[in-house]
């Protein structure tokens, strides 16, 4: 009997293309939260929602972030859910992303997420360019669970064992993601991955050139 699989995908520049959206989400959020306009922005590339709030509140004088999380939190997936028609003005769905998520539904495979975004924001990326229709957000491992990219995958599999009564042995889950974060993640929690080099541009931390590199789960 095939043990059946586990796909958790990255989803900015993975799946999805959004310019300049992520930073608009910030800046209402931000002004909602601290009653003051932001200034700036700390480094997104591959990290989670937690770290980046907590950077970004730091950048800005307050010297005690963590309280403020859970508005924050609630202020973004609101800002990312009313600027959904932005994001399909700006953005883009990437080449292959919607065949390859379908093309991995056969024998029992589940799919999911494993992202920096918290989920209601990944799921008004994903709904906004069509990406929802296979993948299980219950399951997923997101940016208000930890700022550690291998505890949300570990947390993912937890979820998705518990959810489908299954067990996920490490080489049967695979993270798919475009940054060295995506693969560092995988690797720590003992599963393979598969990088991506997608989209027109890449920033520092992600993969560069041209196709796909896999990248083996270490002995």
């Amino acid at each position: 009997m095939t043990v059946p699989a586990l796909i958790l995908w990255d989803i900015d520049h993975t799946l999805v293309e959004i310019k300049g959206v992520s930073r608009e989400i910030y800046a209402q959020a931000f002004q909602l939260v601290t009653g003051r306009p932001m200034r700036e922005l700390a480094d997104m590339t591959g990290r989670t929602e937690r770290a980046i709030i907590i950077e970004t509140l730091r950048l800005s004088g307050i010297t005690d972030p963590d309280p403020l999380l859970p508005a924050f939190y609630q202020a973004l997936g609101d800002a990312a859910e009313g600027l959904e028609s932005r994001m399909r003005e700006v953005g883009r769905r990437l080449p292959g992303a919607h065949e390859a998520i379908a093309g991995l539904v056969a024998g029992g495979t589940v799919q999911s997420v494993v992202t920096g975004n918290l989920r209601a924001i990944a799921q008004t990326k994903l709904d906004a360019f069509g990406l929802t229709e296979h993948l299980d957000f219950e399951v997923g491992g997101y940016g208000d669970d930890d700022s550690d990219r291998a505890v949300l995958v570990r947390l993912a599999v937890k979820r998705a064992e518990a959810s489908y009564d299954a067990m996920f042995p490490p080489e049967r889950v695979v993270v798919i993601g475009d940054t060295l974060h995506d693969i560092k993640g995988a690797h720590g929690a003992g599963c393979r991955a598969v990088g991506v080099a997608t989209g027109s541009k890449h920033r520092r931390g992600t993969f560069r050139g041209r196709g796909r590199c896999c990248a083996p789960r270490p002995d």
